[in-house]
């Protein structure tokens, strides 16, 4: 598996070495045991509908490998995503063409609809925490010994990634805080200030599980270059699908309503917007999915992680997605209810993708 210790086999044959060289028995049926292709178990040998191994050798003696990710991954995978991606979109927003109205309203400089004024005051801080909160959690029950999470920040090994996830995580919860802290002291406008801090450390949190997910050097199907800015990506839609019963909501109290004059704060509606952001973002998934999919892989074990994902184990789970998304990206027509398949969409990918990646084995 690439590995360039000083640790030489004399006369072993590729198949004894290599876990995808020799054939895996069809129904999982070894010398002494049979092995279920349900679950998150890996046995080894090359699976005969990929196309067998790379001779006539046999798998005669195996185990099942669980891998280590599970659905906790995939689930936090897109609870991250909303709580990086509620502040980057109110952010987008702000920076909208169009979106700005002639009415003054008060502590900002700028004039700005009453949506995105409530929304971005008491829903992202209040959204993008409760979803933190959540990825934290998943996070601690992911580890073998939970009790001991504390140990990242009183002695960090800084070359781990997920210490390095802690402390943005921390960091961006940090900012959530004083985000809430100031709109209850009514300086709202410190807000704008703060998210010079916020909107790195949001990206960041929505981005940096594509690194650990890098530092697994035996799964190949992980080591994409483009696993970043496909998070980014992500972050983006779930962020925008999760605002959007909000801003139906907020949408309906600010309408303006006959004989209102514009002193009276009237806004233009903040969900157009949103739903045109779910949907660029659910196209341009979509794409990176597609990519991902049909670009050659320069590994065998990419190549059976692939086929795992797309016709194999984890095939309903990946289907689903694709044909959740594209829901998604029909937002402009379905209205504020595309959160639903747009949020499903995410974690069944996810889901699958995480799953495939390790369902080659490694021994």
């Amino acid at each position: 598996m690439g590995n360039v210790g000083k640790l030489f086999y004399r006369g072993a044959h590729l198949a004894t070495l290599d876990p995808l060289a020799a054939r895996r028995p069809p129904g999982g049926l070894f010398m002494w045991s049979q092995q279920g292709a349900g679950g998150h178990d890996a046995p080894g040998g090359h699976a005969p509908a990929a196309g067998g191994g790379g001779g006539k050798a046999g798998a005669q003696v195996t185990s099942g490998h669980p891998g280590a990710a599970n659905w906790r991954v995939s689930l936090y995978t897109l609870t991250k995503g909303i709580a990086g991606g509620v502040y980057l979109v109110a952010l987008l927003l702000r920076l909208a063409p169009g979106f700005t109205t002639p009415v003054p309203i008060t502590r900002f400089m700028t004039p700005v609809p009453m949506t995105w004024v409530v929304i971005w005051s008491m829903g992202v801080p209040l959204l993008g925490g409760l979803s933190l909160v959540v990825t934290g959690g998943l996070l601690i029950w992911d580890l073998e010994h939970p009790r001991r999470f504390f140990l990242i920040f009183r002695r960090p090994q800084w070359r781990s990634w997920l210490v390095r996830g802690g402390f943005l995580i921390a960091g961006y919860g940090v900012v959530l805080a004083l985000h809430v802290v100031d709109t209850f002291t009514h300086h709202s406008e410190w807000t704008l200030i703060l998210a010079w801090l916020g909107a790195p450390l949001a990206l960041a949190t929505a981005v940096y599980t594509a690194y650990p997910f890098a530092q697994a050097k035996a799964r190949d199907l992980w080591q994409n270059p483009l696993l970043p800015p496909h998070f980014a990506v992500q972050a983006v839609l779930a962020g925008a699908a999760a605002l959007l019963p909000l801003a139906e909501f907020g949408d309906d109290a600010f309408k303006p309503v006959p004989g209102m004059t514009p002193s009276d704060l009237m806004s233009p509606p903040m969900l157009p917007h949103l739903l045109l952001i779910v949907a660029v973002a659910s196209l341009l998934h979509l794409a990176l999915v597609l990519g991902e999919c049909t670009l050659t892989h320069g590994t065998a074990h990419a190549q059976l992680a692939v086929r795992e994902m797309t016709r194999g184990r984890f095939r309903a789970w990946f289907w689903a997605g694709i044909a959740l998304s594209a829901a998604g990206a029909a937002a402009p027509w379905i209205g504020a209810w595309a959160a639903a398949p747009a949020l499903a969409g995410l974690f069944a990918f996810e889901h699958a993708y995480v799953q495939a990646g390790q369902s080659v084995p490694l021994a």
